[in-house]
């Protein structure tokens, strides 16, 4: 009876140990994956299709593929009373982590555009100028107009900061960060409705996307580990163990070997007292 206590008191032991071991681990793997966000990976890249019909983001600055070798997407028209317009949402790839943020930092948005649309000459035009909206999941959390933005054909870009409220502190891993662009202007409609000879119809609409080395599409957000105190706002875990586990990684293992050691202790005082 002595002997099958103590192998159940080693085993119950050896079982935390392994459970404490085993959870650092896991989290390491995924805070040394290029695509996710760390503290010293902190910046988001925009990456898309040709056409613009998928738009995808992730943490890896030299991870290009399934982006158009291009290095933009682009939607063009070429008829006579069209509409410059496009709605479309770039979102996180694969978010298989919380990101927590600096609750009084700031999230920086460059994006640069190519647009060629006519302008708006009259009230039965309509004209909608470049909006992006930043989201976290379906949560809108910040929404910004840009009315200067060059509508010529010339390559322009737009800088956009955001400061971090209370909403923004903690993106989970079913919150991917989403960056929604929108932007309706008429299209030109050549010369007395001739698009061929003389006159020049439609118009285009271009984002540019990432690529190593040129920084033309990125957000850069204000990240912060969960265990420092005071930065990654209203959902940091609270109590000693909590925030020790988070910044000492090899302090699970202390913690299971000490374990293990107990059990041994508590086992041989059995036996003795049987």
């Amino acid at each position: 009876m002595g002997r099958s206590r103590v192998a159940s008191a080693i085993g119950l032991a050896m079982l935390m140990a392994l459970s404490t071991i085993g959870a650092p681990a896991t989290a390491q793997e995924a805070a040394v994956d290029p695509r996710q966000p760390s503290v010293e990976n902190p910046h988001m890249h925009v990456y898309g299709t040709s056409d613009l019909s998928n738009c995808f983001m992730h943490f890896d600055g030299n991870d290009t593929s399934g982006s158009a070798n291009e290095g933009y997407g682009e939607k063009e028209w070429t008829s006579a009373n069209q509409q410059v317009e496009v709605d479309y949402t770039c979102r996180m790839e694969n978010f298989k982590q919380d990101m927590y943020l600096n609750g009084n930092g700031t999230i920086s948005i460059h994006l640069e555009f190519e647009i060629d649309a006519a302008d708006c000459q009259s009230d039965a035009d309509v004209c909608e100028n470049l909006n992006l909206t930043l989201y976290k999941g379906g949560f809108q959390v910040a929404r910004q107009e840009f009315p200067s933005i060059d509508t010529d054909g010339n390559g322009d870009s737009v800088n956009w900061a955001i400061d971090v409220d209370r909403n923004m502190t903690r993106f989970n891993r079913s919150e991917e960060p989403q960056i929604q662009v929108q932007f309706s202007y008429p299209g030109y409609n050549g010369v007395f409705g001739d698009c061929n000879w003389v006159g020049y119809c439609g118009g285009y609409f271009r984002m540019y996307y990432h690529t190593p080395g040129n920084n033309s599409a990125e957000v850069e957000f204000p990240v912060v580990n969960q265990s420092m105190p005071g930065q990654g706002g209203e959902d940091e875990e609270g109590g000693l163990i909590g925030g020790v586990t988070d910044s000492l990684p090899g302090f699970g293992l202390m913690a299971g070997v000490g374990s293990l050691a107990m059990a041994a202790v508590a086992a041989s005082r059995l036996s003795r007292e049987e």
